[in-house]
């Protein structure tokens, strides 16, 4: 039973491997159908472009040709035809026909080149998107934006993509050819050569074995089958090698994605500066205005009216204390004393503890993490918190953090309703914009019905 069972885990390894193999060979296949479209495109430029050469040349040259007079030093040349050789259209009409001919298609280049260059980068662009898709090998473009006015023609021949895409489309007809065509071919031949085989081939006398023939033609199904995968990637390789300028294109992407950051950050830092002011305004001020009127009236009523100088006296002292609580809260939020003193670990502990929710915190946090991390860090978990007892229905949650490898990963999760989402407009946009400027990953898993579970993954380094 063992050697049977392995057997059919062996045949069941073998058909999804084939499997597989076949898959890459029709992705190969489906991309090679590019290089054809690419190759047309690419003569058309270069004739186009060559035309106006050959027209300028047969302008200069037509004599030689046609002249029933040809000068001595062309009379030793074989291509000059014998003297009083007939010009069926005469010298001057063929130049100027020459003539006209180049002048229109030198005019003609801006309205045509630019065109046809368009039509490469979007077939170029079709092959980074299936090599991406299939390989899992990103290509970026690099192309330069189009300012907006100018000459269409200068701004494709002035960037270097321009020309990366025309030597791609050259090497991709070459060695992209083979490394896409090259499996299936084998593939293909060695199941036609042991298929013809097996039924005989001719001149073959009936019963002949030919176990050596028919060994080659397995042999040719396992190469092209094994190299099927292998060469797809490799054409992923030398896709990105070819088309991806080096360092480039990510460092673009790095740019926009720190200009983004910026512009979210000052836009969350202007945010959180307006609601420290309004709740200055509407709670602690408020507060402190009243006291300060409690205060005059008492001191015009000590005299006459002492009891009511004594109730206004115990309003203000419970003004003070509701002023103080909430000054020490809005403190607590910007940057709590105990994360400044004991930890990130420690502040989330307080935190949970002032929650009306039951919530467990699990951690193996043991350094230090940098300040600024730290805070963005508890004010993304407070924020989450605070989603879930106001929006969430749920009767408990669970904070654990962590650090898995050069990553602080936090996961906040509460056996509430689900549902939460980014465009839910519960304050995790604000919490994904506050991670994003230092390079964090909020991952949301929220079905309808719950549970929720939320993990935000940020680089660090212990201090």
């Amino acid at each position: 039973m063992t050697g049977e069972k392995a057997g059919q885990d062996g045949a069941r390894r073998a058909v999804a491997f084939a499997r597989a193999s076949l898959v890459a060979i029709g992705r190969g296949l489906a991309i090679a159908s590019l290089i054809p479209a690419t190759l047309t495109l690419l003569a058309a430029l270069l004739w186009w472009l060559a035309f106006p050469a050959y027209a300028l040349w047969v302008a200069v040259a037509i004599r030689r040709w046609f002249s029933p007079y040809p000068s001595p030093s062309h009379q030793s040349r074989t291509t000059v035809p014998p003297a009083g050789y007939p010009s069926p259209l005469g010298d001057g009409l063929v130049r100027i026909v020459a003539a006209i001919v180049l002048v229109i298609m030198v005019s003609l280049i801006p309205l045509v080149v630019p065109p046809l260059l368009t039509l490469i980068r979007r077939a170029v662009a079709q092959e980074r998107t299936l090599v991406r898709r299939w390989t899992g090998i990103p290509v970026p473009g690099s192309y330069r934006p189009y300012p907006g006015r100018g000459s269409r023609l200068r701004w494709l021949a002035g960037d270097p993509a321009t020309w990366r895409d025309l030597g791609w489309v050259v090497v991709n007809a070459t060695a992209g050819a083979i490394l896409l065509l090259g499996p299936g071919l084998l593939t293909a031949a060695g199941a036609l050569y042991a298929a013809r085989l097996a039924g005989g081939p001719p001149g073959v006398p009936a019963g002949e074995p030919e176990p050596e023939r028919l060994l080659l033609g397995v042999v040719l199904i396992a190469i092209g089958l094994g190299a099927a995968r292998p060469a797809l990637l490799g054409y992923g390789h030398l896709t990105r090698l070819i088309l991806a300028r080096p360092g480039t294109a990510e460092l673009n992407r790095r740019i926009t994605h720190l200009a983004q950051t910026r512009t979210e950050t000052i836009d969350a830092s202007a945010a959180e500066i307006r609601r420290i002011e309004r709740d200055l305004h509407d709670g602690a001020q408020a507060r402190l205005v009243a006291i300060g009127m409690a205060l005059d009236a008492v001191g015009q009523l000590m005299e006459s009216q002492p009891g009511v100088a004594r109730e206004l006296l115990n309003d203000a002292r419970d003004n003070s204390a509701r002023a103080l609580a909430e000054i020490r809260g809005l403190v607590r939020g910007i940057h709590p004393p105990v994360l400044a003193d004991r930890g990130l670990a420690d502040a989330v502990r307080a935190l949970a503890l002032d929650t009306p929710l039951p919530i467990t915190v699990t951690t193996d946090l043991t350094g230090r993490l940098s300040a600024p991390l730290e805070s963005a860090a508890y004010l993304a978990v407070s924020e989450l918190l605070a989603n879930v007892i106001k929006h969430a229905d749920a009767r408990q949650a669970f904070v654990d953090l962590r650090r898995d490898g050069e990553a602080l990963k936090i996961t906040v999760a509460d056996d509430g309703h689900g549902g939460a989402s980014l465009s839910a407009g519960t304050g995790l946009r604000g919490v994904e914009r506050r991670l994003a400027a230092f390079d964090g990953v909020l991952t949301i898993g929220s079905p309808p019905g719950g549970p929720t579970t939320i993990t935000m993954e940020l680089p660090c380094a212990s201090s």
